[in-house]
């Protein structure tokens, strides 16, 4: 007997039943029979494997305005007021916002996530914080946290030996900030750390990497060039990346050439990065972002964050994952068919490869019963109207569902967001 049986549902253009028993799928085709202990019908709705959170910062989200707003909107007064409002933390304080952006997530869909946590902290109070909130909801978001420096490694007093420290509690990904470092040779040497300290504890990794405008950052050929001497490849991953935004084209088709031989993954924060990036220009403006399109189109792994919510950088945000992916086709200009579905990827299965879990993530018999159903019928139409997430399964147990909203226009029924 089945534990759970989805009927109906569209998947790539046709109707399936989704069939799930102990925390596994068991079936997945048309008209699978019964029994089930439930049974629903998800006719109209989009199966979709489960979207994925890559990048954004659970200790920081929801204190926007705290102790002050980031008025120039500006990555450097956010850096600045987080330093202010990080002297007011505690463990019940970072439990219960972290708490809360989780749950609206995992409500959203969002049932994998990975966050960065700030280690320039002496007490180390919000990985601790965050190490509990990773135990306490390990049945209904599974989530990874990356030792993050906000103030450098070697930058901040005992940067290093605190990083270590976040490893030696748990923290599952060494991380990295070079360009906040003082020079660019304490840069560079912070890369090398975070190399030597991955080795050590075989961890991944993932830097906040050249997240200026500045077009002499240029960390990332440093972590491509100690990716492929280590041979960890796809154990790394460089986020944000913007100054490539701004590099010349010959030094970038350049740079493109060692990052297809590195294989490293990219997460891209299009809210975040067109908001922040770009503040010193008046105009042209420029965008603020990484090569989203093109490093797509050469074959590399590109996934999206939502980076902040409502915290000193970004003020905004709910974490639906859609929202980032229908930025960048908007900010990355991918509108083409294949783009658009694209940018859907970039938020699921790309993100799964970025994670590392691609192994135990998808669409398949005998992978873990973790799926949504959306309000679409494909990829293309979910970002386009920014489509509702109806139900959320997680381990085979329906854990959210949403009930479709209503419209009447002139006493008739009117979809706004109708397909063609």
């Amino acid at each position: 007997m089945h534990q759970l049986l989805l009927k109906g549902a569209w998947l790539e253009g046709e109707t399936v039943d989704v069939a799930m028993a102990d925390g596994k799928i068991t079936a997945i085709g048309h008209e699978v029979p019964g029994p089930a202990e439930v049974e629903k019908d998800v006719s109209g709705l989009m199966l979709s494997a489960p979207l994925i959170e890559s990048h954004v910062h659970l200790d920081t989200t929801l204190t926007a305005g705290e102790p002050k707003w980031n008025e120039s909107g500006t990555l450097f007064e956010g850096i600045e007021t987080w330093a202010l409002r990080k002297k007011t933390l505690s463990r019940e304080d970072v439990i219960r916002r972290a708490t809360r952006l989780l749950h609206w997530q995992a409500a959203q869909g969002v049932l994998h996530v990975r966050s960065h946590v700030d280690t320039t902290d002496p007490e180390l109070t919000a990985v601790k914080a965050l190490l509990e909130v990773r135990q306490n909801l390990k049945g209904l978001v599974d989530v990874q946290l990356v030792a993050f420096p906000q103030e450098g490694i070697l930058s901040y007093p005992k940067g290093a030996e605190l990083m270590e420290e976040a490893l030696k509690l748990g923290v599952d990904v060494v991380g990295g900030i070079p360009h906040y470092e003082l020079t660019r040779d304490m840069g560079a040497e912070s890369v090398a750390t975070s190399f030597r300290l991955a080795e050590k504890y075989g961890r991944p990794i993932d830097i906040h990497c050249d997240e200026t405008d500045d077009p002499q950052s240029r960390f990332l050929e440093i972590v491509a060039a100690l990716a492929t001497r280590s041979g960890m490849g796809e154990m790394v991953t460089a986020s944000h990346t913007t100054a490539m935004g701004s590099y010349d084209d010959a030094y970038a088709f350049k740079l493109m050439g060692f990052l297809r031989r590195a294989r490293i993954n990219f997460v891209a924060n299009p809210l975040v990065n067109i908001t922040l990036q770009g503040r010193m220009d008046t105009y042209p403006k420029r965008r603020g972002l990484t090569r989203i399109k093109e490093l797509w189109q050469n074959g590399l792994n590109v996934s999206l964050g939502y980076d902040d919510v409502m915290d000193p950088w970004y003020s905004l945000g709910t974490g639906n994952m859609l929202q980032p992916a229908h930025m960048a086709v908007h900010a990355a200009q991918m509108t083409g068919r294949q783009e658009v579905t694209a940018c859907y990827d970039m938020v699921t299965e790309n993100a799964a490869r970025t994670l590392g879990i691609s192994d135990r993530y998808g669409l398949e018999v005998g992978k873990p019963a973790d799926l949504v159903l959306i309000e679409a019928k494909d990829k293309w139409n979910a970002i386009r109207r920014l489509a509702p997430i109806r139900l959320v399964v997680k381990g085979g147990k329906v854990v959210s569902e949403t009930t479709a909203s209503k419209t009447t226009l002139l006493g008739a029924p009117l979809d706004l967001g109708a397909e063609r």
